[in-house]
Parts: C-alpha cells; sequence; structure tokens
C-alpha cells in the first residue's frame, strides 16, 4: 500500500472514528505517526460495551481475585516462615517475588500462546498450575529450594497465563468503558488480597503455613475452573510473531516500556515487607495482616476508581497520577509512620495508587495500540516488567538486613522507603515527559 493510500484511509477511518470522545484519538494523533500501518490503532466501532462482556468480566475477575489475592498475600507466609527461623526475609522475598515477576518473563510466550489457543484454554491452564502449585507447595515449607519450585515456578506460571486472559479479554467487549471494565477485573485482585489475607494469617495461626496453602490451592481451583470456561473471546487476536521489533520505532511505546520497567521496582515492597514492619514497631502478627487486607482494599478501591477515572480525564493523566502518588506516600508518609494510625493512612494512600497502576496500564496499552495488537504490545511490556518483580523485593530486603533487620526498628526500614519511593518518581517523570510531549495542555483528556 502506497503512502498516499494509506493517509487516506486513515483519513476516512479518522472520520467513522470522530463521533466517538476517546483518549485514543489524542493518543494516536499527537506523536508523530508510524509508517508501518500494521502499527496504528485500530478502532473498533463495533465494540458492544456490555452484553455477554459483563459475564466475561466476572469470569476474569474470579481469577483475577486468586492470583493478585495470593501473590499479594505472601508476605504473611513470609512472616510466619521468617518467625519459623526458615530463612532470610530477603530470601523468602525471593519466593514471592519470582511468582510475580514470571509475569513478565513469560508475557511474551503467553501472547503468541494465546493467540493460539485462546484465552478460555489458557485461562483453564493458569488456574490449574495456580492452584496446584499452591497444593503441592503446602508440602514444601521446610525447604527454601521446593518453595522456589512450588510457589516462584509452577504458581509463577500459572500465575502469567492468568494476567494475560484477564489483560485482553475486557478490551475486546468494551470501548468507551473500558476502563471501567479493567478496574472491575483488577479490583477483584485487590478484593481479593483483602480478604485472604486475613484468611491466611488466621490458617496460619492455627493450621500453619502448610494446610494454609493446601487449602487456598483447593478453593483456586473449585472456583477459578468455572470462571475459566465464562470467558469467551468476541474477536481472537491475530497470529503473529513473538517480538514486534516495529513497536520500538513508536516513541509512545519506548516510553510506556521504560516507564514500566522503573515504576515496577517499588510495587511489592509495601505489600511483602508491612507485616514485618508491623513487627518491628512492635505490633502484633494480627495487626500485621489487618495492615495488609487494608493495603489490598485499598488497591480495589484504586483500581475501579482509576478505571472510572480514565474514561473521565483519560488513561495517560491517570498513570501519571498513580506513580506520582505512589512515590510520595513511600517517601514522605511511610517514613514516619511510626503508630497505628499513620501506618493505616499510608497502607490505604500507597494502595489506591499502586493499585490503579494495574488497572490503567492496560487501558493504555489498548487505547494506543488497539483490541488486534493488544496481546503483543502487552506482552512485550510486561516482559520489561521482569527486573522490578523479580528484584524490586529483594533490593528492599537486601536493605533491611544491610541496616539491622527488623530488629532494627523504623530506622532500618527507612532505605528501602527511600529506594521505592525515589523509582516511582523517576517512572512518573517519564510519563509525565510523554504526556507533555503530547500536549501542553495539563487539562487536556489524555
Amino acid at each position: 500500500m502506497s503512502t498516499s493510500q494509506f493517509e487516506l484511509r486513515a483519513a476516512n477511518e479518522s472520520g467513522l472514528a470522530s463521533e466517538q470522545t476517546t483518549a485514543t484519538n489524542d493518543l494516536t494523533d499527537a506523536l508523530p505517526a508510524i509508517t508501518d500501518p500494521s502499527l496504528t490503532t485500530t478502532h473498533d466501532t463495533s465494540v458492544p460495551d456490555g452484553g455477554y462482556g459483563w459475564i466475561a468480566v466476572l469470569g476474569c475477575a474470579v481469577i483475577t481475585w486468586w492470583f493478585v489475592g495470593t501473590t499479594y498475600s505472601w508476605g504473611i507466609l513470609q512472616a510466619a516462615l521468617v518467625r519459623q527461623g526458615l530463612s532470610e526475609a530477603s530470601t523468602l522475598s525471593f519466593v514471592g517475588s519470582l511468582t510475580v515477576a514470571c509475569i513478565a518473563f513469560l508475557a511474551v510466550a503467553n501472547a503468541r500462546i494465546v493467540t493460539e489457543i485462546g484465552a478460555q484454554k489458557l485461562g483453564f491452564l493458569g488456574v490449574t498450575l495456580l492452584g496446584v502449585g499452591e497444593v503441592v507447595a503446602g508440602f514444601a515449607v521446610r525447604d527454601v529450594g521446593a518453595l522456589f519450585a512450588t510457589v516462584g515456578v509452577v504458581m509463577g506460571v500459572g500465575t502469567s497465563m492468568c494476567f494475560m486472559t484477564v489483560s485482553i479479554i475486557p478490551g475486546q467487549y468494551f470501548l468507551r468503558k473500558r476502563g471501567l471494565a479493567n478496574g472491575i477485573v483488577f479490583a477483584a485482585g485487590g478484593l481479593g488480597g483483602a480478604a485472604i489475607s486475613l484468611v491466611m494469617e488466621r490458617l496460619v495461626d492455627r493450621l500453619g503455613p502448610a494446610w494454609a496453602l493446601r487449602i487456598i490451592g483447593i478453593l483456586t481451583l473449585t472456583t477459578g475452573l468455572p470462571a475459566a470456561w465464562l470467558i469467551r473471546e468476541r474477536s481472537p487476536a491475530k497470529r503473529t510473531t513473538f517480538i514486534e521489533w516495529r513497536l520500538f520505532t513508536s516513541l509512545k511505546f519506548d516510553l510506556l516500556l521504560l516507564s514500566g520497567i522503573i515504576g515496577t521496582f517499588p510495587l511489592l515492597v509495601p505489600p511483602f515487607f508491612l507485616p514485618l514492619y508491623c513487627q518491628s514497631i512492635a505490633l502484633k502478627p494480627s495487626v500485621g495482616a489487618a495492615m495488609l487486607a487494608t493495603f489490598n482494599f485499598s488497591g480495589a478501591l484504586g483500581r475501579i476508581g482509576c478505571g472510572l477515572l480514565c474514561d473521565i480525564i483519560g488513561p495517560l493523566n491517570v498513570l501519571f497520577a498513580t506513580l506520582l502518588l505512589t512515590g510520595i506516600s513511600m517517601l514522605v508518609l511511610w517514613p514516619v509512620s511510626t503508630t497505628l494510625v499513620p501506618l493505616v493512612m499510608f497502607a490505604i494512600w500507597n494502595g489506591v495508587a499502586s493499585g490503579g497502576f494495574f488497572a490503567v496500564m492496560p487501558t493504555v496499552v489498548g487505547s494506543i495500540f488497539g483490541t488486534q495488537k493488544m496481546p503483543i504490545a502487552m506482552g512485550m511490556i510486561v516482559t520489561g516488567w521482569a527486573g522490578g518483580y523479580l528484584m524490586g523485593g529483594p533490593i528492599a530486603g537486601y536493605m533491611l538486613g544491610r541496616y539491622g533487620g527488623v530488629e532494627g526498628g523504623v530506622a532500618a526500614f527507612r532505605p528501602a522507603m527511600y529506594y521505592a519511593g525515589s523509582m516511582s518518581l523517576g517512572a512518573a517523570a517519564l510519563v509525565a515527559f510523554m504526556r507533555l510531549r503530547i500536549e501542553s495542555a495539563i487539562w487536556r483528556k489524555l
């Protein structure tokens, strides 16, 4: 297709889309155009914005309840295993980090797999591995290496498949309400984290970590598999290569990739270390579980709220706000949270802000690159999160150990707080640069 033909076709398509007021138009038109037609945004004017999409969102929400809720409750098990003397917090945080890091390590592979077998089958596989991994991990709580294999690898692979499934389905059914749909899906993860944190603490206290893992695994299988059956693809993703190298020619893609690489380093620090932090300021383990539940519940509110805001003020504006507020909370509020009240305030603030990140990013990617390109674009961006997911928590754990450990009190935690907060502000700066390059008017919907 010649350049003139492409420009004429693009003009016709923009005429059809002019009736829809979306952030997509702002994002795709403001930066220099990409000359390859395959990289332009696809506006699907036939998206139903409802119908069976709400059933699919329900299925995705149940799956997200389990794979996000269990990974964000690792701090409860980590604190219990540290108290039992199994290993140091820096080592055990690697186990939980590996689970989440698999989302990034396998994102590109899962983006290809979903085009071959479909989202429903990928969801079935993900839930099965997640639940089986938890049950088997119940027999591995006395060996760190076995925990790496079960919790880190088996559950990690399942988690990565679940993440890819729930990330691409809402965009196939929703356009104007895409932010809300993604917000609902990922809010379920925050609610799951809140509920599972409290249940996990009670199970650990009464039955021990082994049976806590087994029971959660059985519940995951019995509810997650029927939820996966509810998922139906409206427009299956086109088969493509593992990596779309031409995406790197887009400045929008490069900035989103880099901001995600930096911004994911601090995200797991609060949920992994809040229980230990409560212990360091002489609060009971039950209070630590309550703080983690508060964090996760606030994350659910942040996911829904940020999803709604995406539809009102634009996903790119919301992405910047989530990263900025996450950084401020860890640099300003957490270091002075030496009593219960400010600590609750921190858990709410940081939970809302960091939770919003996960609901906003799929909306941003879908708005820019369209439904058909979303799996591969999202897969490539999420792959960049591998370093932050894998090393973000352990770096904080190393800093904690280096400056005195849990026994060192609040002062031992502050270097980790400053590191995490600074990384969030760095990511926010990149998003701000992209936002201002697109449009200098700060109140414009983008």
